[in-house]
């Protein structure tokens, strides 16, 4: 189905870009990605999909709102607190866009056989969870099911975004984050400022439409890092680890 003059008309600024036209909106139209975590990266990412024109989100999260979500979790306010975040996203989302499709999920991932096959059906995963554990499983979801995933992190005044695509020798998380050790903890025991939440998420969606859309150059296994301390970006190669445990 071909843009609506009204969508031709919402999307100007991004059909007029170099390279950028209107088949590629349309790519955007009618692709179904998954976000995992509706925290201070998930809202950011989920907000500038919606925005850009993605057809379909889907939105993953067990939790509800607190108080401390607050500051960095934009889609929602005080009076949302004790609600399921991915039915508050639902709802705000759908002010910004009511013809994104959005379906949610309000508990956890895991390696059940149904987790499998809801990653199969997405054309893209973004990984926005605060936790290694989990983004060590969603690694291994999409490995499996070689679906597109794009990770990231934020933590005290640093963040990182990686993507994924599983060409031939190129690495996943897994042979990345062998490197950490048991002593990576999350925000909540190290902290992190507000506004880097939205550095890294902002990241994450704009990966997110160049795979899509295949703008631009290709970034697989490229691990960007941003030292927010000192106004920094450092970009790294990753390689693949013959002896990881899940591509090797």
């Amino acid at each position: 189905m071909s843009l609506s003059d009204k969508a031709l008309l919402r999307y100007d600024r991004q059909i007029v870009l170099k390279d950028f036209d209107i088949e590629k909106q349309q790519q955007l139209a009618t692709a179904n990605v998954m976000i995992v975590g509706m925290g201070g990266l998930g809202c950011i990412v989920a907000t500038y999909l919606a925005s850009s024109g993605i057809g379909r989100l889907t939105l993953v999260d067990p939790d509800t709102v607190s108080l401390s979500n607050i500051p960095r979790q934009i889609l929602f306010t005080e009076d949302d607190c004790g609600k399921a975040k991915v039915d508050v996203a639902k709802q705000q989302l759908a002010l910004r866009n009511k013809d994104c499709h959005i379906v949610t999920y309000p508990y956890a991932i895991d390696d059940s056989e149904i987790w499998f096959e809801r990653c199969a059906e997405h054309d893209m995963i973004i990984d926005c969870t605060d936790q290694l554990y989990s983004r060590q499983q969603i690694n291994r979801l999409c490995f499996t099911t070689s679906v597109p995933l794009i990770s990231g992190a934020a933590i005290r005044m640093e963040g990182c975004v990686i993507s994924f695509t599983w060409k031939k020798d190129e690495p996943c998380y897994e042979c990345l984050s062998h490197r950490f050790g048991n002593s990576v903890g999350s925000c909540v025991e190290n902290g992190v400022m507000s506004p880097l939440t939205g550095v890294i998420g902002s990241l994450q969606a704009m990966e997110a439409i160049r795979h899509l859309t295949h703008y631009g150059c290709q970034t697989e296994g490229r691990y960007l890092l941003y030292d927010a301390m000192n106004f920094s970006f450092t970009p790294l190669k990753v390689k693949r680890n013959p002896h990881c445990s899940l591509c090797a």
